[in-house]
């Protein structure tokens, strides 16, 4: 037995969950794992993230509790051994938005609008003292991902527009932004949200990845609900939640849609440099195939008018992510062991 073996095994026993049957299920693209357990007709979830794998259990407890003091549906925390990176969670199921509109797309105007008029709410209350702000800043310190991972993945030098980016969003981001920062959850998408039908109003969307919680601009989360990775969103659906989001809260169309662009283009130009280095660094190649759709994202956003700047730095400094170039960061694969 591994030493995280042993704790895993000592820390179900002592919770009461020693005797379940456990399943692995689908990771995502952090360095957690998750296990379903099973026992006595009831189930449980167990979350591993030891301290040593940059995971922070106590972050999730952290925000879960938050989140359920203000009646929303993370899940309850059941145990908890944030020594060993080990919790203990409410199964809230398998009714995830992204699996419940590919079996029917004609609920996506329900599903978006309970996620719109969550996010709407969210930002009622105080942010949490324990966050950090996401600021213009920070905004730009992430996409510096890009020049480091995905240039070299598709076999191009650096170059000074490419490394310029961080600079150009944190200065446009300084240049757009208005109001305060609010909570966000930071990776808010069809996946990481879980239908309970069961429950009432705002507590019927599951909410699952929040541990990475933020102070950010509110156009941070739906733009990363509206424009997902992962999935295509249908532009109508976008535009028409975008709308639902202003009209509910009072924001200038114009001032809210420049916002939003940045924050957009900001986040495909992170989640770009993220799938590479996922490829070439930790063997996952499969976030290969989102590309296309996030560069997408990305052109799109650019067309904003005011941000020509951004734009002319992209256009300058990265390549397309053409068939061929996604081919070269895959036949690279696990082979960059060291950042």
């Amino acid at each position: 037995m591994t030493e995280v073996t042993e704790r895993c095994a000592a820390f179900l026993s002592h919770a009461g969950w020693g005797c379940a049957e456990r399943q692995a299920l689908a990771g995502d693209a952090s360095t957690r794992r998750y296990e379903r357990l099973v026992q006595n007709g009831e189930s449980a979830v167990l979350m591993i993230a030891p301290p040593d794998s940059g995971a922070s259990t106590r972050d999730f407890a952290r925000m879960a509790t938050w989140l359920r003091e203000r009646c929303y549906s993370p899940p309850a925390l059941l145990a908890e051994d944030h020594v060993y990176g080990l919790l203990l969670l409410e199964d809230l199921g398998d009714a995830l938005i992204a699996r419940l509109i590919e079996d029917d797309p004609r609920r996506q105007p329900q599903f978006y609008s309970a996620a719109t008029d969550f996010l709407s709410d969210l930002r009622r209350h105080s942010t949490p003292e324990f966050v950090k702000p996401l600021d213009g800043a920070a905004l730009g310190a992430l996409v510096a991902l890009v020049p480091r991972w995905y240039l070299p993945g598709v076999g191009e030098a650096q170059n000074s527009a490419a490394n310029a980016l961080p600079e150009v969003v944190e200065a446009e981001y300084e240049r757009i932004s208005t109001g305060p920062l609010i909570t966000s959850l930071r990776d808010f998408h069809s996946e990481n949200l879980i239908w309970l039908p069961d429950r009432t109003g705002l507590a019927r969307l599951g909410l699952l990845d929040f541990q990475d919680a933020v102070a950010a601009h509110p156009a941070y989360d739906l733009v990363s609900l509206l424009q997902d990775a992962r999935r295509d969103v249908p532009e109508e659906i976008e535009l028409n939640m975008v709308g639902r989001y202003v009209e509910a809260n009072g924001e200038d169309p114009e001032r809210f849609g420049a916002i939003y662009s940045l924050l957009g283009a900001q986040r495909a130009l992170r989640i770009i440099g993220i799938f590479a280095r996922l490829s070439l660094h930790r063997g996952k190649p499969r976030y290969l195939a989102h590309i296309p759709r996030v560069w997408r994202y990305l052109m799109r956003n650019l067309a904003h008018k005011s941000l020509e700047r951004l734009a002319a730095a992209v256009s300058e400094g990265l390549p397309e992510p053409t068939p061929e170039r996604i081919r070269r960061i895959e036949d690279q694969c696990g082979k960059h062991p060291t950042p």
